[in-house]
């Protein structure tokens, strides 16, 4: 019976010595590391005869990672040049036609001066120069007879030309080229694989910085700027480690409560949603959940 004081009065200790410690300090918003992931497609279609990157990789901008095998492109490309030497051998000899054309005319324009000066002299007649104005009139008939003859040959000229530089474009996007510096996360394709227009090869994304999406109420919406410098933390071994953050976006608009981080009673809240950018030193990850504290807070 002497003992029973002592194990009621146990209890009663623990909770004091918890509430004492407890000082009530929370962070000032919660939320989860995310970064802008970007998924590369192919640009063309055939196939994929190199794709030299692993998931993890860091790729640099402009480096070329993979190619497409172009050999029907350039086999096309070689079918074309020889139709476009056929169609110019036939334009070359219409030309012809047309250069010899405009030389009589040219000459039929010279008499046309030499008669109206004899006409001027009186001596010539009128007759002479009607009939050589007939004789320009004919000649530029023909030109333009010829010329729209030609015209198709022309046009088909132009569509070749046209098919070449679609060809080049297709040649030149069958190299896989990184768009972005990033870190490669997930791979989609293997080499030797028939891979069609807009297929997905990889997804990258820049991990240098992450952005840290937390929510703030409204009351605390008047104490968070952009540009405004805050304390970010994560859990590490030896407790919490702390990173300076700079608020590089607010919403404009208020949104419920997501309730994958708030409680039931909780989602009913309306918030708005706050982006922190964090440089990152290797140890941040996409998804990874996070503290934001105000600087002012400690």
């Amino acid at each position: 019976m002497k003992n029973i004081p002592i194990i009621l009065l146990i209890p009663t200790a623990v909770t004091l010595l918890i509430a004492c410690n407890d000082n009530g300090d929370k962070a000032d918003g919660y939320g989860n590391f995310e970064a802008i992931e970007i998924t590369i497609s192919a640009e063309n279609t055939g196939k994929l005869i190199a794709f030299n990157i692993d998931e993890g990789a860091v790729l640099e901008q402009h480096q070329q990672i993979g190619t497409i095998d172009t050999i029907p492109l350039h086999l096309k490309k070689e079918q074309l040049l020889v139709q476009k030497e056929v169609i110019t051998s036939k334009s070359k000899g219409v030309l012809s036609q047309i250069n010899v054309l405009q030389a009589k005319l040219r000459t039929a324009n010279i008499n046309k001066v030499r008669t109206e000066n004899l006409i001027k002299d009186n001596a010539g007649t009128q007759k002479q120069l009607d009939d050589v104005n007939g004789e320009i009139a004919v000649l530029k008939n023909s030109i333009r007879s010829v010329e729209i003859q030609n015209a198709p040959v022309v046009n088909e000229l132009r569509g070749i030309d046209i098919q070449l530089l679609q060809i080049d474009d297709q040649i030149q996007k069958s190299k896989i080229v990184n768009p972005v510096n990033g870190t490669v996360l997930t791979k989609y394709a293997e080499p030797n694989e028939i891979v069609s227009f807009g297929k997905p090869l990889y997804k990258i994304a820049d991990l240098s910085t992450m952005d840290l999406r937390v929510y703030v109420s409204e009351t605390q919406l008047a104490s968070v700027a952009i540009g405004q410098t805050v304390t970010v933390k994560i859990d590490d071994q030896e407790g919490m480690k702390s990173y300076d953050g700079i608020v590089s976006w607010i919403a404009s608009e208020a949104e419920f409560t997501p309730k994958i981080i708030q409680t039931k009673e909780e989602r009913v809240a309306l918030v708005y949603a706050v982006k922190i950018q964090v440089k990152n030193d290797g140890s941040l990850k996409i998804g990874m959940p996070a503290e934001m504290w105000l600087n002012s807070k400690n």
